[in-house]
This record gives structure tokens, C-alpha cells and sequence, in this order.
């Protein structure tokens, strides 16, 4: 009879926990909770951190995250517009915005995942084959890589792009952005975390990369070699113009010196007979002294000034 009526009490003990526990339920911070019943939502999401309470048994309780989530897409290979094959791999960051209409359409985060992997691959697809590759790689279209002053100003080999990889990840946010409300998700950010060449066409990359930098190291030599022919240029009309200013000058003083030189002699020279015949006298001797040296031979006439002087000159 004791064995009976203390089988009877345990029982009675694991009914009351089994009521209790399927009584009460906790909400934690960053979680929210759906309650359904045979499987249909009943009620609002609850919010609220917390203990709370629920129809034991028939009441499901469901967890469904608030907190910021990530979503990390695999590699594949995408064609651009231009045919050239590249390995993307995207992320983005997403939050379970309507938490009824989500639990109705995916249940799960796996599902979810699911779902993002088609929605956003198919999205960022659909836009790289919009684009070339250059528009794809680039930053944006105020930004180009190694464009210098010169190479602006004489049109680089770079071809212009016109958006840039930040627009195009814009745009693939806001379409994206259109296609999850439906299913009750909010996407925060959706950006490309890599994008590599496809071994396919790599080497041709890197030839044209090759190529396009060869392109500008040829500019920058053709346009050095101009801008040095120009400054020596404007060097030797600089040289040649002090030169001349120079010559001019020399010449210039030369003829003050000569005429102040026949000045001087004028008035040492000049004024009577005997000054002038001197100062002939001093000039011819010194053409003579210019113009005979010890191994100068003369053959003059008997009539001659320089005979008359030589003879003339002989001691007595």
C-alpha cells in the first residue's frame, strides 16, 4: 500500500514539472520567439527578454535570432561583358526584419541560407554580366590606377570606366534589398570580398597589364625625351644670346678704348710739325718692330724711308 501511494505521489510530482516546464519558457536578449500551434504561428513574435508563459504541450515554442547575421557566399566563376571569366566571392550582412512572415516562408536560418545563396548569387550573376571587367575591378570612376597629371592630360591607355565596383554594389544592394522584404529580411550590407582572375585567362590579364604599363613607360620616355630637347634648346638660345650680348659689348668697349687711344695721341702728337713727325716717326717704328724679327729678310730700294732710316741710323 506505501509502495502504491509513493508511485502515486512521483507521479503526480513529474506531471506537475512536465506541466511546469511546458507551462514556462524564456526569452533571452537578441532572440525573439514564436509561438505556434500544430504548426501555425499564433500571436505576435514576443520580443521581450524574460520569463514567460504558454499553453503547455500544444504550444510550440520557436527561437528566432534578431541579431545581426552573415551570410558568406561561395567563389564561382561569372562572365563579364566582355567575356572574361572571374572567380567572385561576395558577403553580405542581413537581420530578420518581419519575424511572422519569415518563420511562414523559411522556418529556419538554414532554409534562409539557403535562399540568400539563390537570391544573392543570382543578383550579383546578373550584374557582373552587366559590366566589363574593368568597371567590375575599379573602385569607382573617380579613381584610376597610376594616372598621373600627364597621362590625364594626354589621355591615359586606360579606358574610362563609368560607375565603378562601389556603384555596381550599390545597385546589387538596393535590387537584392527588393527581393528579401518578400520573405521578411532586412539586408544591412552586400559587398565583394574578392575577385580574382579565372586560371583560364589569366595570362592573357597579365599580358594586357604588361602591355598597358609598357604603353605608359613609353609615354613617359617620349615625353621626357621632348621636354629635354626643349630645355637644351632653350639652353643654346640662351648661351648663344649672352655670347652675343657679351661680343657686343667687348666690341663696344674695344672701339671706346681705340678712340680714346687716338684721342690721347692726338693731343700728345699733334698741334705743330715737329709733334706730328714725331708721332709718324714713333708709329712706323713700331709697325717695324711688328712686322721684322731676327729671321725677316728686306729687300728694300735705295729711295726707301725704312733704307734712309736704317742707313741713317749707323754710327759715324
Amino acid at each position: 500500500m506505501k509502495k502504491a501511494l509513493g508511485f502515486i505521489i512521483a507521479a503526480l510530482v513529474l506531471i506537475v514539472l512536465l506541466f511546469v516546464t511546458g507551462t514556462v519558457y524564456t526569452v533571452k536578449e537578441g532572440q525573439q520567439v514564436i509561438l505556434t500551434q500544430f504548426g501555425k504561428p499564433v500571436g505576435e513574435a514576443i520580443k521581450d527578454p524574460g520569463l514567460h508563459f504558454k499553453l503547455p504541450f500544444i504550444v510550440k515554442v520557436n527561437v528566432v535570432e534578431m541579431r545581426i547575421l552573415a551570410w558568406d557566399g561561395k567563389s564561382v566563376a561569372m562572365p563579364t561583358r566582355d567575356k572574361t571569366y572571374i572567380q567572385v566571392d561576395t558577403f553580405a550582412r542581413w537581420q530578420i526584419d518581419d519575424p511572422l512572415l519569415y518563420f511562414e516562408t523559411l522556418r529556419d536560418e538554414r532554409s534562409a541560407l539557403s535562399r540568400l545563396d539563390d537570391i544573392l548569387g543570382s543578383v550579383t550573376r546578373n550584374a557582373v554580366a552587366k559590366h566589363d571587367l574593368l568597371e567590375v575591378v575599379r573602385s569607382t570612376k573617380d579613381r584610376e590606377p597610376e594616372r598621373t597629371d600627364l597621362l590625364i592630360e594626354k589621355e591615359a591607355v586606360f579606358e574610362p570606366i563609368k560607375i565603378g565596383r562601389r556603384e555596381i554594389e550599390k545597385n546589387l544592394k538596393e535590387i537584392a534589398k527588393d527581393k528579401l522584404e518578400d520573405i521578411g529580411i532586412k539586408l544591412l550590407d552586400l559587398r565583394f570580398k574578392r575577385i580574382n582572375y579565372n586560371k583560364s585567362v589569366e595570362r592573357q590579364i597579365y599580358e594586357q597589364m604588361i602591355s598597358e604599363r609598357q604603353k605608359i613607360a613609353e609615354r613617359f620616355r617620349s615625353e621626357g625625351a621632348g621636354e629635354a630637347a626643349r630645355t637644351m634648346g632653350k639652353m643654346e638660345r640662351e648661351v648663344k644670346r649672352i655670347e652675343s650680348e657679351a661680343y657686343l659689348k667687348i666690341q663696344s668697349i674695344l672701339g671706346e678704348a681705340d678712340a680714346e687711344s687716338t684721342r690721347i695721341y692726338a693731343e700728345a702728337y699733334g698741334g705743330t710739325p715737329e709733334r706730328e713727325s714725331f708721332y709718324e716717326f714713333v708709329k712706323t717704328l713700331e709697325a717695324y718692330d711688328k712686322i721684322l724679327d731676327e729671321n725677316t729678310t728686306v729687300i728694300l730700294s735705295t729711295d726707301s724711308e725704312l733704307f734712309k732710316l736704317l742707313k741713317g741710323s749707323k754710327p759715324k
